[in-house]
């Protein structure tokens, strides 16, 4: 069960990741509040670290950079 939650969260993280980039989406509270939107029951716990937050903001700021 530990592997499979794992695996979930990576690929809540990684969606995260793929919406941050699309420059629609001004930081991570707007990408993660699209993930429960979007229906990912693990949104809250895939954000809840500072690391995936801060990487997520980053990824937002430079999208719309551009």
């Amino acid at each position: 069960m530990h592997m499979m939650d794992d695996r979930s969260l990576r690929a809540a993280r990684d969606r995260a990741y793929v919406l941050a980039d699309s420059g629609q989406f001004d930081g991570a509270h707007a990408v993660e509040m699209a993930l429960i939107a979007e229906g990912w029951p693990n949104a809250r716990r895939a954000m809840e670290s500072g690391f995936a937050r801060k990487a997520v903001g980053e990824r937002c700021q430079a999208a719309q950079a551009h």
